[in-house]
């Protein structure tokens, strides 16, 4: 991740708002985009803030939904006037992108993972005895 400021808003400022962001497939365990890797780059120059963002897949169904949330947000500061939010494709997302609190809120504990396997066994016996 790179920074370049000049007179306006601060870097530290923009990846604040940005930690209040959330993939809607993250929000319920708080996991913000910045948490998740994808904020590649943030270009401020006065008051227009450009971020470059990648996705952790091309086949995302919520990325019209992350670019207005980060603009929006952005825009919240004092001193933006401008946001441009761009999908950086030649970037490929991958886990190790995630921050530690990311990778701890995102891990489903085994103790939790057994019961769903073993239900969804039942099921599948069920359905194949009928």
């Amino acid at each position: 991740m790179t920074a370049s400021t000049t007179v306006g808003v601060a870097y530290d400022d923009v990846m604040a708002v940005l930690q209040r962001c959330y993939d809607p497939c993250c929000k319920e365990r708080q996991v913000s985009v910045v948490d998740m890797g994808l904020v590649e780059q943030v270009r401020i120059a006065g008051t227009q803030v450009d971020i470059d963002i990648i996705l952790t897949t091309g086949w995302c169904p919520f990325a019209l939904h992350l670019l207005q949330m980060m603009e929006e947000e952005v825009k919240t500061l004092p001193g933006v006037e401008q946001v441009q939010v761009n999908i950086t494709w030649n970037t490929p997302w991958s886990p190790e992108r995630m921050s530690a609190l990311a990778r701890e809120r995102l891990r489903l504990p085994l103790e939790q993972l057994l019961p769903l396997r073993e239900a969804r066994m039942q099921h599948a016996r069920k359905e194949g005895a009928q």
